[in-house]
């Protein structure tokens, strides 16, 4: 426990010209008296940890000192690799880079560790696209990737239904989604989330901008992506369904809206059926998500979806008589 947390304050060190001792207690979730004792052990085991005295005084590393990465265990190695995810890095343009730092960190590892890239590359891999489509990397992805890299400020002209924009950009970050690639950006002081496929052109010669360091890109993103799943929902069904049918129901439906609407439903009937309203995208896209539920759900309005329910049940089964 105290060799991973000496090895991860010399890395902090390594990181930054000087930190304080409450700083490093912060980070590493000690008292400022444990960070003191750790300091006089790493110096007494021959890293040059020096600790300046005063109110502005802290720790640092003397004469550009750097460790190699023998402290990492089988496990932190392969978690680094995992990281890389090449194939989101390839289409970035970064694959190059990527490997070049690859190597520097299989060159630092010790021995026994050197097979850790080869074994975390045959126990996972990231396959991003959803069935039944064929992946398309957008031509302008590798631009707008070295703009967020850079922090600097971006002109796209972006296609918006049957016109096209124009919008001065500041991109904060790259999402990959179901394998299709997304900007978070901020535009006329809002964040705002772009489809990289909808860009028609980009001029990425802006100047740098300063990024707000309180911006979130993951909360960000968990955030745009529950609006956008509700914003969807425009439409409601009334429907009674049996206890199978409700098992079934988050997994042919929105499942947030599913189970939303399954909690919030009256106790079951006398033969154990749950009626409930249900938010759908538009009564078409719920006749064929619910029509598959078969005997287990019954659409009771609106009075035309009823009836189209009806009549599809007629006709299957007059097939199958």
């Amino acid at each position: 426990m105290r060799a991973a947390r000496l090895i991860k304050m010399v890395l902090l060190l390594q990181a930054r010209p000087s930190m304080t001792g409450a700083e490093l207690a912060r980070e590493l979730d000690v008292s400022e008296r444990t960070i003191t004792r750790d300091a006089l052990a790493l110096s007494e085991a021959g890293v040059p940890v020096y600790a300046d005295r005063g109110r502005a005084g802290g720790y640092r590393l003397v004469g550009g000192y750097r460790t190699r990465l023998t402290g990492l265990g089988r496990s932190e190695a392969e978690a680094l690799f995992l990281s890389g995810l090449p194939g989101a890095l390839r289409e970035m343009g970064l694959e190059d880079a990527a490997s070049a730092a690859r190597l520097k960190v299989s060159a630092a590892l010790l021995p026994s560790l050197k097979d850790a890239s080869h074994s975390a590359a045959q126990r996972f891999h990231l396959d991003a696209p959803g069935w039944y489509q064929e992946p398309k990397t957008p031509e302008l992805l590798p631009a707008v990737a070295e703009a967020v890299w850079d922090d600097r400020r971006l002109r796209a002209r972006y296609r918006r239904q049957d016109t096209e924009v124009e919008r001065e950009l500041e991109p904060y970050g790259l999402v990959l989604k179901a394998g299709v690639w997304y900007l978070c950006a901020r535009a006329d002081a809002a964040f705002r989330v772009y489809r990289i496929d909808r860009f028609t052109a980009v001029d990425t010669d802006g100047e740098l901008f300063v990024r707000d360091e309180e911006f979130d890109l993951p909360g960000f993103w968990e955030e745009r992506a529950a609006q956008f799943a509700r914003s969807i929902l425009r439409a409601e069904v009334l429907v009674r369904v049996t206890e199978e049918g409700a098992r079934r129901l988050p997994y042919v439906t929105d499942r947030a809206a599913a189970r939303e609407a399954l909690a919030a439903a009256e106790p079951p009937d006398g033969q154990g059926r749950v009626t409930l309203t249900l938010p759908v995208e538009s009564h078409e896209v719920a006749f064929g998500q619910l029509f598959g539920l078969g005997p287990h759900v019954e659409l009771l309005a609106p009075p035309d979806l009823r009836a189209r329910f009806a009549e599809a049940a007629q006709l299957a089964a007059r097939l199958y008589q």
